[in-house]
This record gives C-alpha cells, structure tokens and sequence, in this order.
C-alpha cells in the first residue's frame, strides 16, 4: 500500500523548496555547528533528508555528510542542488524504519518531521530512533524536530495551519486525542502540474513521550526546546505555543 508521504513526495521537490517551512536553514545548520562546536571533522547523517538543503548546507561548510531518504523524486531534486552548488553529499534511497548504519557517524539530524511522526503506526517512528542510534558513535548527539503535542491541546491546528501560506489546500481536519494524530486532507499541484488529493497521517508527541522514548531506546541525555523557524536554540524554553518541538539527544560512551 502506497502511504500518503510517498504520494507527496513524488514529484514535489521544486515546490517543496518554495514553502514557508524551508526557509530557516541557515539559521537551522547554524544551530548544528553550535552543537558540534563547529568540528568540521565529523561526519553527519541527514535522516529523512528531503531535497538536502540542510546537507547541502552542512557539506558547503566543510562536514561530511551522508543524506538518505525514502523519496527518490526529493532526492534526485536534492542531487540537482548539491551539483550546483557545487557540494559533495552522498545521498542514497533508504528506509528510515530499517537499519542501515553502525556506529559510523558523529552526529545525525532529523528535521522539518523528515522521516519520525510521518509513518502510519508508533512502531515505525520508535524503530526510526533506534537505528538513528545505531548509526551514531557514543557520546554522538541526535537533533531533530517534531510535533509538539501541546500545541493542539491549547490552539486550533486548523487556524495554525490556514495562516501559515502554503502550497497544499486544507480540508477536513481531525485530531485524535486517544492517540495524538492528526489527519488531514489535502489537495495539492505537484511539480507537473498535477493535482493530488491526500489524507496525511502525523503524529504529535509530548515532550514526556519523547524524552522516554529516547530513553528508550538508548539515549543517555535528552534535551527538549521550543521550535522557532530559522532559529534553533537552547535559549527558546518549549512551550504550548510551540507548533514544533526541537529536541538534542546524546548517546552514551
């Protein structure tokens, strides 16, 4: 069964570039450096890596990085860029659900739900972590970003969602308060011109879920802060304002 992320992702690279929601990069890969004290010796894993421009982004500052990615229309957008800008990533198709890497990276990002919250049952978005952690040497730190499941409970999605200029047309919306996920359905014009009708499927996690989760699965540290586009921070304290929450877990030695 084709899933909802797959459909979009087809052939949605050059419009996905143009939302709101991927403009903050500079400020975003600031944070990152921040987070590795700015060692251009370590070697990065991009999950869920979309068209790249965080990898894009990391490598033209001098990092390694490895970028993967279910969808091989955002990837091929995301090997048009890094040609370029002339930056070296290698970017391969993979499965974030499944396991790929052991301890070999120094640090992994997962950002703007590129691959966690998107999948259809808690079990997949749980192994994601998990083999995010595989991946990692110890002492390696996880960035990521997901929905804040506060949010909902304080605010309107919908009117969130309607304020915010997008691409995509939002219809019917429902929030399930047994199991934190949204859905949506959603029209949409991809890159061809063509016009797709979708009902998404996301999940909100709170920020007591997410630490145990982490913990879990085998995160030593988990710190927890407030999403702000373009301006990642440890200074921002998460709130129920927060449409996202942004989240540094380190493995252990």
């Amino acid at each position: 069964m084709t899933q909802w992320y797959e459909t979009l992702f087809t052939n949605f690279g050059k419009t996905y570039d143009k939302e709101c929601f991927t403009q903050g990069t500079i400020g975003e890969v600031d944070f990152v450096e921040r987070e590795l004290a700015s060692d251009r010796s370590k070697r990065i894993l991009d999950i869920g890596c979309g068209t790249g421009r965080h990898a894009i982004e990391l490598a033209n500052r001098g990092y390694r990085v490895t970028g993967f990615d279910l969808s091989e229309g955002q990837l091929r957008r995301a090997r048009e860029k890094a040609a370029k800008a002339g930056a070296t990533v290698d970017f391969q198709r993979r499965d974030a659900t499944e396991p790929h890497f052991n301890q070999e990276f120094d640090a992994a990002i997962m950002f703007c739900e590129g691959a966690f919250s998107l999948m259809e049952t808690d079990e997949k978005n749980y192994a994601i972590l998990t083999h995010a952690r595989a991946a990692l040497r110890p002492g390696a730190k996880l960035l990521l970003t997901t929905l804040n499941a506060l949010f909902p409970l304080f605010h309107s999605v919908q009117d969130f969602l309607s304020t915010n200029e997008s691409s995509t047309a939002i219809g019917k919306l429902t929030f399930d308060l047994m199991t934190f996920r949204e859905r949506i359905e959603m029209t949409f014009t991809d890159d061809a011109d063509q016009s797709h009708t979708i009902t998404t499927n996301e999940r909100y996690y709170t920020p007591a879920e997410m630490r145990w989760l982490l913990q879990t699965a085998g995160f030593a540290k988990v710190d927890i802060f407030g999403c702000r586009l373009g301006q990642f921070s440890r200074d921002h304290a998460l709130t129920h304002d927060d449409f996202e929450m942004l989240v540094v877990a380190e493995k252990g030695t």
